[in-house]
């Protein structure tokens, strides 16, 4: 007769009972090892876009999980460089590559704030209301300090107490087309972060 060891009995034991404790869980290992995991990005929703951060511009892949009801806000769950762009061919830097972090951040700026004059606070106001109040400062700016003519009577039309810097991620046709704007109400301060 064979005698077992305390060693071995207390393997077998254990391994029966483990074995046996998971069987009265549900767990199969067939049936586990045989299910497929489900792809990550089958019910997303895939955007085109710009990454913000350097004047390089990279194209980027955003996929959000939402079905675009009323009151369902839909979710940015991955990011990925855009193979079919011409910039960055699909490649990404770190910070790029850590969009989705930028885009969860508590502390990122959802909306545009203003700080009257006096406070120490900013307060949330519409989109409509940041575009009416930079379009009525420019004007009362521009009606200001507009320059038609020199002292010798040369028309110039400047307007040199204002400036515009203009975002480098936008497409050529965005930047021509800014230009044209800019210089079209005779500002001279003109820049591009690109060339930055």
């Amino acid at each position: 007769m064979n005698q077992m060891s305390r060693r071995q009995f207390l393997k077998v034991t254990g391994a029966t009972i483990a074995g046996s404790s998971l069987a009265v869980l549900g767990f199969a290992p067939a049936t586990a090892l045989a299910e497929v995991r489900q792809y990550k990005l089958a019910r997303t929703t895939e955007t085109r876009n710009t990454c913000p951060y350097c004047s390089v511009g990279c194209g980027i892949l955003m996929y959000g999980l939402g079905d675009g009801a009323k009151n369902a806000a839909a979710s940015i769950i991955h990011i990925e460089g855009d193979p079919d762009h011409p910039v960055n061919r699909g490649t990404l830097c770190p910070k790029g590559a850590s969009l989705v972090d930028f885009i969860h951040s508590p502390s990122r700026l959802t909306e545009p704030k203003v700080r009257k004059p006096g406070s120490n606070e900013w307060t949330p106001i519409s989109w409509d209301q940041a575009l009416d109040r930079i379009a009525k400062l420019m004007k009362e700016d521009r009606d200001a300090n507009f320059i038609e003519k020199t002292e010798d009577g040369k028309t110039v039309n400047r307007w040199l107490t204002t400036g515009m810097l203009a975002a480098s991620a936008a497409s050529n046709e965005v930047g021509y087309l800014t230009h044209k704007t800019i210089r079209s109400l005779g500002m001279l301060a003109f820049d591009n972060q690109a060339r930055v």
